[in-house]
């Protein structure tokens, strides 16, 4: 616990005294504002032109200009001869985007912070971009700043912190396809477009997290991102709260960053000893909306709510994308999704907020689909299932003080089984919450504070402020 406390303590220190050099040693050294892994649940949201044709994925004029099959054959159908991707521009037309019900709908959700498509790989921009010139939503579309008008809701309704996407690269843009053509020996566009943009979204908007994606093509030295970074955490207006992700060149995805992404539903299903982040969506097969999606595309409440309890179990926050229609609005099939997790979180958020991944084990290692959390002294199982019998058998837990079951609040009954285990004898169903139906949650405490390794197990300190493994502590 004194390590701990000492480990916390300097890493507070780092944070608010360290000036950062531009190199990943240093960036890296930066240690996490701790809002975002007591938050643990984030939403995304991927809004653009693409939402206008919403057919296939965010990526259909990337699409079109290839040739495929299914987005030619669409145009062909249903629009004039030399319709283009830039004449969608004013049917993005916004007219029912109500930015207080997108922000107070992601806090009924449970949501600690929201991040926003600003620019996707297209290059239109939903704030006006001095630099965007005709291709913003101020000039084309719905004439609005976007980005500004469900940041100030969120900031004037809501608790959530704010984050932005931005694509570093842009498909089309002349000035992208000089550096490519030179093989990114020249840095035009970055020195003209993508700094002078990402710049702008600090100090206008103040966001908590820059989350940027389009790296892939070329190194950070093109895209001069540690000189950028090392702005953000040292002179930016946000220098104490903001989190970075991984994507800032082709050689930093996952391994630099304040957390790790790695790719798209990163969900590793074991313990990382970095801080890490499940983005993925609710459409199964799109982060924009698409309007030839399916009942079957989309995950269903129980499927949202396992995604999530695997991904606290094992140390990372989750990013739970939506796609909003190009007239602004939240399908019901996404909004019923995040009430329901937000039901659920009212009466199991304890096991979730503010956790840690249990050192000994994170998912049981007798019954499927029980994971463990920690959290000061109390230690949470958290299951899927509801045992037939109303008996459930823990082979990673050995002798509690005390085992509630959240939203229930009585003590329960438990002995030890012949096997080693805990057999723990649960209250009737219907006298639980409608939310335990998706996954019920187990609340137990130990004479010891610290609960006791299972047997065969092996013991291991577990704590990341940041970027390096902890040694190993005896017990």
């Amino acid at each position: 616990m004194l390590f701990r406390l000492l480990a916390a303590m300097c890493c507070s220190c780092l944070c608010c005294s360290a000036n950062f050099t531009p190199t990943w040693e240093s960036l890296d050294a930066r240690c996490n504002p701790s809002w975002f892994d007591e938050g643990k649940v984030g939403i995304f949201v991927h809004w653009g032109l693409y939402s206008v044709p919403a057919l296939g994925s965010e990526w259909f004029w990337k699409c079109l200009k290839a040739g495929s099959e299914g987005v030619r054959d669409f145009m062909e159908k249903n629009f004039k001869p030399g319709f283009s991707y830039g004449d969608f521009a004013p049917h993005f037309t916004a007219e029912l985007f109500d930015p207080v019900e997108w922000a107070e709908l992601f806090a009924e959700a449970g949501a600690k912070y929201v991040v926003l498509t600003a620019k996707h790989h297209d290059g239109f921009t939903l704030w006006p971009s001095a630099l965007a010139f005709q291709w913003n939503a101020k000039a084309l579309g719905p004439h609005r700043d976007l980005v500004g008008e469900f940041f100030a809701a969120a900031r004037n309704r809501t608790a959530l912190r704010l984050g932005i996407y931005y694509s570093l690269m842009e498909w089309f843009h002349p000035l992208y396809q000089i550096d490519k053509v030179s093989n990114f020996s020249t840095s035009i566009f970055v020195k003209m477009k993508t700094m002078p943009e990402l710049r702008e979204l600090v100090e206008v908007y103040t966001p908590d997290v820059i989350w940027a994606d389009g790296e892939w093509e070329a190194p950070g030295e093109y895209w001069d991102s540690l000189n950028f970074l090392a702005w953000l955490f040292n002179e930016s207006p946000v220098a104490k709260s903001v989190l970075v992700n991984d994507r800032w060149g082709k050689e930093s995805i996952c391994r630099h960053g304040s957390y790790l992404t790695c790719k798209d539903r990163y969900n590793p299903k074991t313990l990382q000893c970095r801080k890490w982040e499940n983005a993925m969506t609710l459409d199964r097969n799109s982060w924009g909306f698409r309007r030839n999606a399916n009942l079957d595309d989309y995950l269903t409440t129980k499927e949202l709510i396992q995604t999530l309890i695997e991904t606290v179990a094992y140390g990372g926050n989750i990013l739970i994308n939506v796609g909003p229609t190009h007239d602004g609005r939240i399908l019901p099939i996404f909004q019923e999704r995040l009430r329901d997790l937000g039901r659920w979180l009212s009466v199991n958020g304890d096991a979730i907020y503010c956790t840690t991944p249990w050192k000994h084990s994170q998912n049981d290692s007798l019954t499927p689909n029980v994971w463990y959390t920690s959290r000061g002294d109390a230690l949470y199982a958290l299951a899927l299932d509801w045992p037939l019998d109303g008996r459930l058998t823990l082979g990673s837990i050995l002798k509690p003080k005390t085992v509630t079951v959240l939203g229930h609040g009585k003590q329960l009954l438990f002995r030890k089984g012949y096997a080693n285990d805990l057999i723990i004898e649960l209250p009737s169903f219907h006298l639980l919450p409608a939310a335990a139906a998706h996954a019920f949650v187990l609340r137990l405490t130990f004479e010891d504070p610290r609960p006791p390794c299972p047997h065969n197990a092996t013991c291991r300190y577990f704590y990341y402020p940041k970027v390096h493994r902890q040694p190993k502590k005896p017990e």
